[in-house]
Parts: C-alpha cells; sequence; structure tokens
C-alpha cells in the first residue's frame, strides 16, 4: 500500500515541475527503481492512473528503469551482481556485504509538452 504515497509524490513532484516550467502537458516520467527496492512497478501504475486523473499528468507514460542490485564483500572484497534472491558472497560465501547500487527509488526525468 505504500506505493500509493510513492505515486502521489510522483505526482506533487511533476506537477510541481510542469508549473515551474509553464507545461501545458506531462508526457513522460522516467523511474529508476532498484532490486532491492520494495516499489512494485505495477502497483505504481495501477495508481498513477488513479492519482493523475483529470491533472496534466493524466496521459503521461511511467518509465521504469530496473537497477541491478551490486554487492561488496567486506570480507573478501569481491564485487558481485546479487541473483534473484539475497544470500552470501559467491566468493567466499560471508554475509558481511554492503550494498553499492539496488535499493535506490529516483524520480530521474520528467518530460512536458509546452
Amino acid at each position: 500500500m505504500h506505493e500509493l504515497s510513492v505515486t502521489e509524490n510522483i505526482l506533487k513532484t511533476s506537477l510541481e515541475y510542469a508549473a515551474r516550467e509553464h507545461a501545458v502537458k506531462v508526457t513522460a516520467i522516467n523511474l529508476n527503481i532498484g532490486q532491492l527496492s520494495s516499489i512494485i512497478d505495477d502497483s505504481v501504475q495501477f495508481y498513477w492512473e488513479f492519482v493523475a486523473k483529470d491533472t496534466i499528468c493524466e496521459q503521461a507514460r511511467l518509465n521504469f528503469n530496473r537497477i541491478a542490485a551490486e554487492m561488496h564483500c567486506q570480507d573478501c572484497q569481491s564485487h558481485y551482481q546479487l541473483g534473484t534472491e539475497p544470500g552470501p558472497c559467491p566468493s567466499c560465501g560471508s554475509y558481511n556485504v554492503r550494498i553499492l547500487s539496488g535499493d535506490e527509488f529516483q524520480l530521474e526525468s520528467i518530460e512536458i509538452e509546452k
């Protein structure tokens, strides 16, 4: 259910940007979402159609760019890309790992028409 508040924030940011740029229409919103993020694309899309109704964002396309999880093992110093499930370092089996990327959620850009 937290996707509703996330989607409302995307709309708020998009409307503020559009107003500042004197846009007549928002055409696309580009989002970067990390593999480890709990954000579900389909849920955001579902809520978007509801919250953006009757705004200049109503027809905007949401583009979801999924970012793979990159990890760093603190014990053996290896870097690796996480598979589908979290687990130990594939090189040494340690759980002493640090996330380098994959937990982000970012509104990368907003495309408008003036």
